[in-house]
């Protein structure tokens, strides 16, 4: 698929959904942690011949690291936009579905802290 050559950067993180972006996202919540291709086809369900592939894609754009068989995130390779981006998807996955998910005006029954500040 062409891209745009002029805003077109290597270090873009892959697509919403695809393995890339979901291997991504779990190694970013765990930052410290190093996990086999095994336990990363195991724990997110996708192939295992799909993991390393992917891995080493993620790693020749920098977003990735090894060591021996464990990867992990490389941290120096995101900024604070790509970080917060990860770390919102990642919480929004979390809880996707909750009361605040499914209930979209329930700021509506907080109080006005301003107000209350000023009846003081």
């Amino acid at each position: 698929m062409p891209v745009d050559f002029e805003s077109y950067h290597p270090n873009d993180l892959p697509n919403e959904g695809t393995n890339g972006r979901r291997l991504l996202e779990y190694l970013a919540q765990h930052p410290e942690l190093g996990f086999t291709p095994s336990e990363l086809a195991n724990e997110l369900e996708i192939p295992r011949g799909s993991v390393g592939t992917t891995l080493s894609r993620l790693e020749e754009r920098g977003l990735v690291r090894h060591k021996g068989e464990y990867w992990a995130i490389n941290s120096e390779a995101y900024d604070a936009q790509t970080a917060s981006e990860i770390g919102l998807r990642a919480v929004a996955d979390q809880f996707e579905g909750d009361h605040y998910d499914t209930t979209p005006d329930w700021d509506a029954a907080l109080s006005d802290v301003d107000a209350e500040k000023s009846d003081e």
